[in-house]
């Protein structure tokens, strides 16, 4: 495998790392702040740093692709609410794999806008993925609990986002329309935390969560998007979604780590099947089969959490 290859892997392989500890970080920071702060700050901070580094895009600004932000920072902002709201009611590793089921959504969304049908290997993604989420959502009693519904609710949003993302990223930077969404998301949190939270002084907010929302602002959304972007460019679409699909897995990881998550038969069972039809959909097991020449992979842009 060329070194060029073996650097964009590890480059994704880390960005799912740390988007899968995330997961723990938030739920442990949603202890002090409220979630619209929380958001507001990790959203402001990406975008000043993207910012930063792409300054001279900017100048590529005009009313249309403002517009392409505005809506792509609505979906993205819509969808973390709602994870976020949820991750407060669950457990992290379930937030993680009920997150995950917005690739299973895509092929559908996309069908009932585009008119493109879904084929097989979706059909039997949907499938696996209602029964994972059987397995780790519902209880004895057949009934789920508000932190499992609203983060089953966010897939819907992530899976807008990654439709209108997909329309916009072909006549506009994506860079540039990753800071503008980031710019809309924050202005979107910034708003609700001002209506509806109170606004924590700086002194009353613990040193160690200012760390993690150093840390979410770094690397959970700015560093992970460029090694993303990075990676996505010099890996085929199978195995980048293969890789990438590994953060619902590293989110149970860690969260089974702090002693977070209860581990049971039928939930890691639950997990399983997710990850199984999370494959599936992604990849159509490409991975499986062998191929004389490998193709050459354009460039692209998938999308962030």
């Amino acid at each position: 495998m060329p070194k060029t290859d073996t650097i964009a892997r590890l480059a994704l392989l880390l960005a799912t790392l740390i988007w899968g500890s995330s997961f723990i970080i938030m739920k442990d920071a949603l202890d002090n702040i409220g979630t619209f702060f929380l958001l507001a700050v990790r959203f402001t901070g990406a975008c000043i740093l993207l910012a930063i580094v792409f300054f001279k895009k900017l100048k590529k600004l005009n009313k249309e692709v403002v517009k392409a932000g505005f809506v792509m920072g609505t979906a993205l902002i819509t969808a973390y609410i709602l994870q976020t709201f949820g991750l407060a009611e669950t457990t992290p590793g379930k937030n993680a794999f009920l997150t995950a089921g917005y690739c299973i959504l895509v092929p559908f969304m996309f069908w009932a806008v585009a008119g493109t049908r879904p084929d097989r290997y979706n059909i039997i993604a949907a499938v696996l993925c209602i029964a994972g989420i059987g397995l780790v959502a519902l209880d004895d009693n057949l009934t789920m609990g508000r932190g499992d519904v609203l983060t089953l609710m966010c897939c819907a949003f992530y899976a807008l986002h990654i439709i209108v993302s997909a329309r916009y990223t072909q006549t506009y930077d994506v860079m540039l329309l990753t800071l503008l969404q980031f710019f809309f998301a924050a202005l979107w949190s910034s708003l609700l935390c001002v209506l509806f939270e109170p606004v924590p002084a700086v002194a009353e907010i613990p040193p160690y969560t200012w760390f993690s929302l150093g840390y979410l602002c770094v690397f959970a959304t700015a560093g992970a998007l460029l090694m993303q972007t990075y990676g996505l460019k010099y890996t085929s679409p199978s195995a980048g979604a293969l890789i990438l699909s590994l953060e619902s897995v590293f989110g149970v990881i860690f969260s089974i780590m702090v002693g977070a998550e209860a581990v049971t038969a039928r939930l890691l069972l639950g997990f399983a099947v997710i990850f199984v039809a999370i494959v599936i959909s992604e990849t159509k097991l490409e991975f499986l089969l062998k191929k004389k020449h490998p193709p050459k992979y354009k460039a692209r842009m998938n999308d962030d959490k």
